[in-house]
């Protein structure tokens, strides 16, 4: 529990979740516990953390309106273990672009670390936050191998074997969106894709 308060913390203090916005979750063997609905992910505290069973069933607290998209990453790979979705101002950003030719987010791969750390991101369609529609693509992404998704005009959501793989995931995002925010429309020389 206190990892996923202290990841919480981290990110927030990274401004990369502002206000109340942004959820975490880990897996438990009896579902996923996940930060509260409302709450800012710098002001989470080990006692309002939800636990949500892996059918659906709410067994403890509020957890945040998001839960389906953890659960759908869950389900949909048993070697997930975090989940971490963020309203990151850059990532988010590049979440508003329209998707490339290929139906990726329009994220140049401009350093290695942006082709090693997190290949093809996909930009899934838009789905009003919490909504049941959100969940299906993104499981869909990690069932074919993709740990890293942008939600077309909503933001980031990052699965991965650890939090903090899911942490360095996600901030890796954020920082390959802010330096192609930085480079858009200068002649910048992106990498061959592998």
């Amino acid at each position: 529990m206190s990892d996923l308060v202290a990841a919480a913390r981290h990110l927030a203090a990274r401004g990369l979740s502002p206000g109340s916005s942004g959820n975490l979750s880990v897996r438990t063997p009896d579902g996923m516990l996940l930060t509260p609905t409302g709450s800012s992910l710098s002001r989470v505290t080990a006692e309002e953390l939800a636990l949500v069973g892996f059918d659906g069933v709410v067994r403890r607290g509020a957890p945040s309106k998001e839960w389906p998209l953890h659960l759908a990453a869950y389900a949909a790979d048993e070697s997930v273990a975090a989940v971490v979705h963020l309203h990151a101002p850059d990532s988010t950003a590049i979440a508003c672009l329209p998707p490339a030719a290929d139906g990726l987010a329009d994220l140049p791969a401009y350093t290695p670390y942006r082709v090693m750390s997190l290949g093809d991101v996909p930009l899934l369609p838009y789905a009003p936050p919490g909504s049941p529609e959100l969940a299906p693509p993104f499981g869909a992404a990690v069932a074919a191998g993709r740990r890293v998704a942008l939600l077309a005009n909503h933001g980031s959501v990052v699965a991965a074997a650890t939090l903090d793989r899911a942490v360095d995931l996600a901030e890796e995002l954020e920082a390959s969106a802010r330096l192609a925010l930085t480079l858009r429309g200068l002649p910048a020389r992106p990498l061959p894709r592998p």
